[in-house]
């Protein structure tokens, strides 16, 4: 699957059309809405694209609302803002626009590696990737039993290969701890440059997080009576990686109700290496008709 993280590459690489501002273009998948993580993925390469220094100050976090649906069928602008180019610390702002209106706005902090305290929260103790079931054996022994738009998922071409640990909840085991657990890493290799492994990352990281909120209810949001979309996404890096390294995505969900779910997600290196943290509040309703 290395054409598909080819595909991803070119999907983020976007195209400058003047100082501060760029182009970026959706896959034409059929998709009604533009994928979250697309969006989060290309707003993170254009405020990078304005840092002059980012090798030695890369992004550290995001905060970004959803505002509107994105339309794949045409492109989105990229308007940075340059707020502070402090000695420490580099902030932008990015909003991506579509139909003259804000589809997106984001805040990117960067920030350069320091000596200081550290502490971190030790990774969960669960099978690893090799044990958990192949691409090959998902297809032939679970993806017949799981639902319509799960199965069609894993079939696809894709740029993020997924393991996940508790697969049984595709087959609605519900968990009422409310925790998941996903192996993922790219399905080819990527560049060496830094950034664009927090880019990728950002982009794999809205894939399953609002899913969360249904854990504990043994459903998914892929059930055709739920209607959902995100409204906000927070991400910190906190440590160097790799994406196309096997690295574990813990989430959970604290909170669910008032027609809305919150997800949160620690994302560990296959030592146990805490490397970011993200958080997700999205729209979960029921369909009545």
């Amino acid at each position: 699957m290395a054409s598909a993280v080819q595909h991803l590459l070119s999907v983020i690489d976007l195209e400058p059309l003047e100082v501060n501002l760029f182009r970026g273009r959706s896959p034409q998948s059929g998709w009604q809405r533009v994928f979250g993580g697309q969006v989060i993925g290309q707003a993170l390469v254009a405020a990078c694209r304005t840092v002059d220094e980012l090798a030695e100050r890369p992004p550290h976090s995001l905060h970004a609302y959803f505002l509107l649906p994105g339309d794949p069928k045409v492109p989105i602008i990229y308007q940075v803002e340059r707020l502070r180019d402090g000695k420490s610390y580099t902030t932008r702002r990015v909003t991506a626009i579509q139909h003259g209106r804000p589809i997106y706005s984001t805040m990117v902090s960067f920030h350069g590696a320091e000596n200081g305290i550290e502490h971190q929260f030790p990774m969960p103790d669960v099978a690893p990737p090799e044990s958990l079931p192949s691409e090959a054996e998902l297809k032939e022994r679970i993806l017949p039993r799981m639902p319509d738009p799960v199965r069609g998922y894993f079939e696809r071409e894709r740029p993020i290969e997924l393991r996940p640990v508790e697969f049984e909840r595709y087959l609605g085991k519900a968990h009422p701890e409310g925790r998941f657990h996903v192996w993922i890493r790219t399905t080819g290799r990527l560049p060496d440059e830094p950034a664009i492994h927090r880019c990728v990352l950002a982009y794999a990281s809205d894939m399953l997080l609002l899913d969360a909120a249904m854990i504990p209810h043994g459903r998914t949001l892929f059930e055709k009576d739920i209607m959902a979309a995100s409204l906000d996404h927070a991400m910190w890096f906190h440590r160097p990686f790799r994406a196309d390294d096997w690295l574990l995505y813990c989430q959970d969900s604290p909170s669910g109700g008032g027609g809305r779910g919150f997800g949160r997600g620690l994302i560990f290196t296959r030592d146990g290496t805490l490397i970011s943290s993200v958080a997700q509040e999205g729209v979960i309703r029921t369909r009545t008709r």
